[in-house]
């Protein structure tokens, strides 16, 4: 095993890869040469590249489309919704798109309303896409292979807070399957299910709420299309509480999926209502205080716990 920080685990998977695989090829706004010959500098058209992309992988390659953050996708939605999810279905499995649309998300940035969004509920909700969403440095390399590998289109959505954060990372060549969900803390009170950087902020309440007598397990998604449900149940089969925390607002959310998963298959685990800590449904606001109030925080996930422990 290594130390390396998240943005290293995702540069080193590609690199991998494309030492594997003479087909992975990378392309963006401001990639310059970060992948040598096989990098390839976009002009800013998100919409235009996305969809070269989408002809290059039915045609033999394995692209990685960067879009520089996560907002930008609003210009690039019919290339992925309307072409890369429908192609395999709409030619009868005769072809198939195995590409990367690499989306950074997320605020806690102060980059204001046009560079901070947590948009990967929108694509959740799509048939044909798969959602990734890495919370350390070895998740991040492992699911970046995993999606490299994958013969349907991947929304690989990486947090911009997590860039530094350092981890364990094993030197042999290895995979995170995408689908399935990780329990990063046992505890017996409460389960917490969040994903990306919003586990950074479950572990800092679980010590608090640990110091006050409150033991609460942390289900990491790590893909939130499709959503591991059997690990989720699991977990709520033993705490009877649950808690989702998510960077996104509530309506029509991954919050709101899981609610649903849980209400109709494991209404009768839960001791008390559930609850979900997530975004005030607003516009990211600039200045780093009012950023603040609009995002979730620590002290909201420490007060969701203690509410429905009691």
């Amino acid at each position: 095993m290594k130390q390396i920080n998240y943005a290293q685990a995702i540069s080193e998977a590609i690199m991998e890869e494309m030492n594997l695989d003479p087909t992975v090829v990378y392309m963006g706004e401001c990639v310059g040469d970060r992948y040598g010959d096989k990098s390839f500098e976009m002009p800013i058209s998100e919409s235009g590249f996305t969809g070269l992309g989408v002809g290059a992988a039915v045609s033999g390659l394995r692209p990685i489309v960067e879009i520089m953050f996560i907002d930008l996708v609003t210009v690039a939605m019919d290339p992925i919704v309307n072409q890369a999810a429908k192609m395999r279905y709409m030619f009868g499995g005769m072809t198939s798109v195995p590409m990367v649309i690499r989306a950074p998300f997320g605020g806690y940035v102060s980059m204001s309303a046009h560079h901070s969004q947590s948009l990967e509920s929108w694509f959740s909700s799509i048939p044909g896409l798969k959602v990734v969403v890495p919370s350390t440095p070895y998740d991040a390399k492992g699911l970046m292979k995993s999606a490299i590998r994958d013969n349907n289109p991947v929304i690989f959505s990486d947090h911009k807070r997590l860039g530094g954060l350092a981890g364990e990372v094993p030197e042999d060549d290895y995979t995170v399957p995408i689908g399935k969900a990780n329990v990063v803390r046992s505890g017996k009170d409460a389960t917490i299910v969040a994903y990306a950087f919003m586990i950074q902020k479950s572990l800092e309440a679980a010590e608090q709420l640990s110091q006050k007598g409150i033991d609460v397990e942390i289900v990491d998604l790590r893909t939130t299309l499709p959503i591991d449900e059997g690990t989720i149940l699991n977990s709520i089969a033993k705490t009877g509480r649950l808690i989702t925390v998510a960077e996104a607002c509530a309506p029509c959310s991954v919050a709101s999926e899981i609610a649903a998963i849980v209400m109709e298959k494991g209404f009768d685990l839960l001791k008390a209502p559930l609850r979900r800590v997530h975004a005030k449904f607003a516009p990211i606001p600039f200045a780093v205080n009012l950023e603040n109030q609009v995002l979730p925080q620590t002290e909201d996930i420490v007060k969701a716990v203690e509410d429905i422990v009691g």
